[in-house]
């Protein structure tokens, strides 16, 4: 299982949002590419970038730091926010990113995702953030009618084989990862499965090993100092 650090993007700094609300921000560093060097240091095989001027624009702003953070760090990243065409897809890759995120646009233009996974096959992903058990959309601030675990099978259908999956009410709460929801999502897939949301503690990593997620992705976590990354690693192996 493997962890993946998240470094948020908003405005050039890193920061974290609280349950996806731009107006519960905090910034944890001026220099994105840094953070991601403290990551790599203590272990960390990916790194989980997130494009937040991206995902609410519905246009990647910050590909360039983002390329920065691969090249420097020498570990994979894949990277999400405001990714909406092949073009765009084709120029984050052609950066050394080595894997794009797909989440409102795989909501809102399925044939946009066959043609990518047809094209890109492994280096494509779709983000599934949940609000309710429902897809939510554009930065979190709209809910799609699609049930999250319907969701991820119609993607499984199209050939994906990695699906990150966020419950949104337990992001940035440090409340412990909506196990129960994850548990239904590994068993109504047979692909990968990244949870993503509510880690507040290392214990919560070894539960969702236990659930049978493929990685778990830790923010606020890391930044407080409640999870230790080298810890997580660990127990990941």
């Amino acid at each position: 299982m493997i962890i993946y650090p998240a470094v948020d993007i908003r405005e050039g700094r890193c920061v974290r949002l609280t349950q996806g609300e731009f107006n519960k921000e905090t910034v944890y560093s001026d220099n994105p590419v840094e953070m991601a060097l403290k990551w790599e240091k203590c272990g960390a095989q990916y790194l989980h970038v997130v494009d937040l001027d991206g995902a609410r624009t519905g246009k990647a702003q910050n590909i360039a730091v983002v390329s920065e953070i691969a090249v420097k760090t020498g570990i994979p990243v894949q990277l999400g926010g405001g990714i909406r065409t092949i073009e765009m897809i084709e120029t984050i890759l052609s950066k050394g990113i080595e894997r794009v995120i797909l989440g409102t646009s795989a909501v809102k233009d399925p044939e946009l995702v066959k043609r990518a996974v047809k094209t890109f096959e492994n280096n494509v992903v779709i983000g599934i953030d949940a609000k309710d058990g429902l897809v939510a959309i554009e930065g979190w601030e709209k809910t799609s009618e699609f049930k999250a675990v319907d969701f991820a099978k119609k993607m499984e259908d199209l050939g994906v084989k990695t699906i990150i999956y966020t419950d949104i009410s337990r992001d940035g709460m440090l409340t412990g990862p909506n196990l129960k929801a994850m548990e239904e999502m590994v068993k109504a897939v047979s692909i990968d499965i990244i949870a993503s949301g509510g880690v507040g503690k290392i214990e919560d990593i070894k539960n969702l090993k236990e659930v049978g997620v493929s990685g778990v992705i830790v923010g606020r976590a890391l930044y407080t100092g409640d999870v230790d990354l080298r810890e997580a690693i660990e127990i990941g192996r």
